[in-house]
């Protein structure tokens, strides 16, 4: 039997029924105060829940993509260039954030008394990237706690599995089995996020108080604004560097479609149709757009990064920690573009992006759901920049192909 749901509730509804979840369990907090208390062990199984997943699902997920991986030798300069251009554009999207928050923090003022977050501070910098990029032994690889070492670990396997050829084939239809179990699995899980989340927000805002809610409010009164004067402005400049004025004017025209996709589905992979026809009327060649849009779509999120960065700020200003220093900086800066550029493929990618944020800076697991909500919150214009940044991508990469005169060699 088909659903006759509206398409704006098809693609946003779980995230409206997570906010009014969560609107719920903090109107609770607000009136049991601390004895809403009583619910944070429905809170902590969900947690618990999606903390028992995430290392087999973050390892399947990515060895059996790694793993599928075999013809990309004729694609390889324009994937080179396309991977530069992500690169860039995502560490210029997380620049504008972190100067952003510097000027103006988002959880300035709050003071949450939670579990105190470990002092990253006396580990050495070359220690630091020991830690972060690899394990001693192979059991402290399946930990939340070395998600990156994880991530690292998974590419390798896939790449091995990759070029062993044939001799590989069973073990890769085992990964990919795996993965499509692990994201069932996923699924079930979070028909209990509404009700997980709506008890942790009762008991965060009943110990708490509503001050937490008004941090959420200035959160957003950081993200909204950037993203929009980024989708403009960055925007603007990267069609300028591509085409010049005439690419500016053609991006532009041919862009509304792809946005108002975006805005209303909440997916670049829904955007791809109407990205794809935008990218053939402003003139990017066939075989550049058929690669980037797609790839792009699953690996190349500008918005995810600015979302990242203000993820880790948020927190740094709720345990009331100083977002200041070049290690700090530069460590928000590396989670952000990883959370954009690279675990945006992955499946699951956001909440891996934010264990990740937990993981490098050593916030405890209670962080987590504050910054899932900030995730829910952000995901329309998020979502928009993403697929958009996709597009004009595509013309980044046309340009350095085909140089100066990209647009005009079209009409020969």
């Amino acid at each position: 039997m088909k659903s006759n749901m509206p398409p704006f509730l098809k693609s946003y509804g779980f995230s409206i029924l997570l906010i009014f979840s969560i609107l719920i369990g903090a109107s609770v907090g607000i009136i049991l105060k601390k004895d809403a208390a009583m619910f944070k062990p429905l809170g902590d199984i969900f947690l618990n829940l999606l903390f028992t997943v995430i290392v087999p699902l973050v390892f399947f997920s990515i060895a059996s993509t790694v793993a599928s991986m075999t013809n990309l030798k004729r694609l390889g300069k324009i994937l080179s260039v396309m991977i530069l251009i992500f690169v860039i554009t995502g560490i210029i999207a997380s620049a504008v954030m972190i100067a952003a928050v510097i000027f103006y923090p988002p959880a300035s003022g709050i003071n949450m008394p939670m579990p105190a977050a470990a002092d990253i501070q006396q580990i050495t910098a070359g220690d630091q990237i020991v830690r972060a990029f690899s394990v001693p032994d192979f059991p402290d690889i399946l930990s939340k706690t070395n998600m990156l070492a994880l991530i690292i670990f998974s590419i390798l396997v896939g790449l091995a599995t990759s070029a062993v050829g044939d001799k590989g084939k069973a073990f890769a239809g085992f990964l990919s089995s795996a993965n499509t179990v692990m994201m069932k699995l996923i699924s079930f899980i979070m028909y209990y996020a509404p009700i997980g989340l709506c008890a942790y927000f009762a008991y965060l805002v009943g110990l708490f108080g509503p001050e937490l809610l008004g941090s959420y409010a200035r959160a957003m009164a950081v993200y909204y604004p950037i993203a929009i004067l980024y989708f403009f402005i960055a925007f603007t400049l990267y069609a300028f560097l591509a085409g010049r004025l005439a690419g500016v004017g053609k991006f532009w025209s041919n862009i509304i479609l792809p946005s108002v996709t975006a805005l209303a589905t909440g997916s670049s992979m829904a955007t791809i149709p109407a990205n794809l026809q935008a990218a053939e009327k402003i003139g990017v060649p066939k075989d550049i757009r058929e690669v980037v849009i797609p790839i792009g779509a699953t690996t190349h999120m500008e918005g995810s990064c600015l979302a990242a960065v203000l993820k880790i700020a948020f927190l740094f200003g709720i345990f009331q920690m100083p977002f200041t220093g070049i290690d700090t900086i530069l460590t928000a800066l590396g989670i952000a573009l990883l959370t954009g550029v690279v675990v945006s493929g992955i499946p699951g990618g956001g909440t891996i992006g934010e264990l990740l944020i937990l993981s490098l800076y050593g916030f405890p697991p209670e962080a987590f759901p504050l910054i899932t909500m900030i995730g829910t919150l952000v995901d329309a214009p998020a979502t928009m920049v993403n697929a958009v940044g996709d597009n004009v991508s595509s013309m980044m990469v046309a340009r350095v192909l085909g140089g100066k005169e990209w647009m005009e060699k079209l009409g020969d």
